[in-house]
Parts: C-alpha cells; sequence; structure tokens
C-alpha cells in the first residue's frame, strides 16, 4: 500500500480515487450487505493507558526547547499514525457495499478558534508521510492550528462549503444532500467536497482533555469513509496493578474508540490497542520515521 496519494498506485477497475479495492472474507461481504449502514456495525473500545514513561519522555523533550511545546495530543496522533501503518487493515472502510483501503494515512480533528462557548469549530486534517516522526507531525499541528485561529470564522475548504450550504432554503438543501449522498455511495464525490473532511479520514480524534472532559464514545457517520472516532481524556493519575502485583500511582489517559466491525475482526483491534500501549510505554518510538518498523512482538 503506498502512504502517498500523489503518487498513489495504478488504478484497477472498481478502485476509487481515495482507496484500492480490497477483496473482503465471505462473512465481512455478507455483512456490508445485511448491515449497509457503518452505525450499524459500530463496536466500542474503552481502556486505559500508562502514560507514565510519556509524561517522563515530554518533560525532558521540552525542556530542551520550552519555546516549543510539544503535547500528549501530539504524541497520541503520532502513534496513531504509526498503528496505522503498520496495521493496515485500519485503514480500510466500507462503502457502496464493497471494501477499500485507503492511498494514505489520513487523521482528522477539530480545533476550537478560541475558547469560549459562542467560538466556532474549525475541522482540521493532517496526512503524515513515511517519513515523519513526532517533530515533524508536532510541528504541522501547531501551525495548521496556529493559521486557523487567525480568523474567527471559516476561510475556505469544507468549513466554508457547510457555511453556505447551510444558507440555502430546506428543500434545496435538502435536494444537494441527496445527491451527495448518492455521489458518495459510488465514490465519484468531487474532490472539493472531500478534501479537508474529517468523514473522509481514517481516523477521527477529539482531545477531550484539553476541555477538561473524560473520554467518551462517539457515534460514526454513515456518510464518508471514516471507520474509526477515537476520543482522549484528560491526564490524570490512578492507581494500578503492576505485572509484580504491587500498586503504584501512574500518569494515565482514558481512551475510547468507536470502530467499524466490517474492517477488522475483534482479534486484529485488539493487537492494535497493545501496539499503542507499547509505544506510549517505550515513547522513544515516536521519533522514529513512520516507515520505519516498530519492531513490536505480538
Amino acid at each position: 500500500m503506498s502512504d502517498n496519494i500523489e503518487n498513489p498506485p495504478k488504478r484497477r477497475w472498481g478502485d476509487r480515487r481515495d482507496g484500492r479495492r480490497v477483496k473482503a472474507p465471505g462473512l465481512q461481504t455478507i455483512m456490508s450487505y445485511l448491515m449497509p449502514k457503518r452505525t450499524d456495525c459500530e463496536v466500542y473500545l474503552s481502556d486505559t493507558i500508562d502514560a507514565t514513561a510519556l509524561v517522563a519522555y515530554l518533560e525532558k523533550k521540552n525542556a530542551s526547547h520550552p519555546e516549543y511545546k510539544t503535547t500528549v495530543f501530539h504524541c497520541f496522533l503520532t502513534g496513531l499514525a504509526r498503528m496505522v501503518r503498520e496495521r493496515p487493515k485500519m485503514n480500510r472502510f466500507i462503502q457502496g457495499w464493497r471494501m477499500y483501503e485507503r492511498y494514505e494515512i489520513s487523521m482528522s480533528f477539530v480545533a476550537k478558534r478560541r475558547f469560549s462557548d459562542g467560538a466556532d469549530e474549525a475541522l482540521m486534517v493532517l496526512v503524515p508521510k513515511d517519513t515523519d516522526a513526532l517533530d515533524d507531525i508536532s510541528r504541522k499541528i501547531v501551525g495548521d492550528v496556529r493559521e486557523t485561529r487567525k480568523s474567527e470564522t471559516a476561510t475556505g475548504g469544507v468549513d466554508a462549503i457547510m457555511d453556505t450550504l447551510a444558507k440555502l432554503p430546506r428543500l434545496p438543501l435538502a435536494l444537494i444532500v441527496r445527491i451527495v449522498r448518492w455521489l458518495d455511495f459510488w465514490g465519484v464525490n468531487p474532490r472539493f467536497l472531500t478534501e479537508g473532511d474529517p468523514n473522509y479520514t481514517t481516523l477521527f480524534c477529539s482531545n477531550l482533555g484539553s476541555i477538561r472532559c473524560p473520554a467518551v464514545y462517539h457515534h460514526l457517520n454513515n456518510y464518508g469513509t471514516n471507520s474509526i472516532m477515537i476520543t482522549l481524556g484528560t491526564l490524570h493519575k490512578e492507581k494500578l496493578l503492576m505485572p509484580d502485583g504491587t500498586e503504584e500511582i501512574r500518569d494515565v489517559l482514558d481512551v475510547g474508540a468507536t470502530l467499524d466491525e466490517r474492517i477488522a475482526d475483534g482479534f486484529y483491534f485488539a493487537r492494535s490497542l497493545r501496539l499503542i500501549k507499547h509505544i506510549f510505554a517505550h515513547p522513544e518510538l515516536l521519533d522514529r520515521p513512520l516507515g520505519e518498523p516498530s519492531d513490536f512482538e505480538y
């Protein structure tokens, strides 16, 4: 699988612009017909991740350049990108009763323009490359968010399109949405409607810890191709049972995930979670380019 959509593999019959068609096992093929809506196939995962090693890693890292702060969320997105890079089934989606695998890894999140009740939200999309490591991804996030917060309202992209459509009367808007959903089913939506839309990304992440909220389960959407929604809660201390049977107060993060069960089985999901935990326990892996394997033994 190529991770650069600028140079995707040669398209075959049945491929989409944003993914190549892959052969699904019989069970998953039938499931896509029996349960064609993504919201019919949601599975939920909740876990607590030991972030003690990550906190120590960040303290040392940020002390070396206090003018620029790398955050837990930056590490979380980088860890997720590495997990998807090594676990390609996590980059699949079902649309139009068929299974596809994306040409690239893409992650989306929401950024508040201002931390106030009336402030607008902006939709952000990050597309990491094989050569990217934590510092590259962190700087991309900070740069994009800083640029977005220069304006109080949408200045382009999918945000501006939604603002324009929302001004239409009810019946014309309903007709346009019906047409867009039909195009979505067949995978022929215009690029300007899908670029920058979190519904067309590998992962949709929500950093609830930034607003002092716990992790929650967030529904998937039937529109688009997004198969994984993940929320990250507030970093806090909690007593954990260690492998040697002792109890320790550790820094932990609560994570909630909603996944489309048709893209892989529970065994594959569980191993993907184990890889994320391994990355948090060994945060030096975040400094490796994504294309360099973590050599994790399952």
